[in-house]
């Protein structure tokens, strides 16, 4: 738990140096929640965060299976039925960061996957 919040914070730092703003951190919807929901101008981009160790149980972005994909909608659309604004757009993103020692490796997959319709 703790090194998935440390990622998490890696994360973010990453997103504002590139010009985004966290509008909110693991923000939660039943049992369900995104790490982190992110906005550049117009476009808003659900976050899902995964942080390893080492490269021995594969990249991280890799571990968003199809369920976390179903989840990370249906929570999308919660939070945009409560706080969407007219002329958004919004995607799903996944960054993975990689601590091997000393050494952090962030990879930041934008569309990662895509909405199939309303859940």
């Amino acid at each position: 738990m703790q090194f998935g919040l440390q990622g998490e914070r890696v994360a973010e730092r990453w997103l504002k140096s590139r010009g985004w703003t966290v509008l909110q951190r693991r923000y939660r919807s039943g049992h369900r929640d995104i790490d982190l929901i992110a906005q550049r101008d117009e476009l808003v981009a659900f976050v899902e965060v995964k942080a390893r160790t080492g490269a021995g149980f594969g990249d991280p972005v890799e571990a968003v299976n199809w369920k976390k994909r179903n989840e990370l909608v249906r929570s999308a659309f919660t939070w945009i039925d409560r706080h969407g604004r007219p002329g958004e757009v919004y995607r799903f993103d996944v960054i993975g960061v990689l601590v091997a020692g000393d050494q952090v490796r962030v990879r930041h997959v934008e569309n990662a996957f895509l909405i199939q319709g309303r859940a």
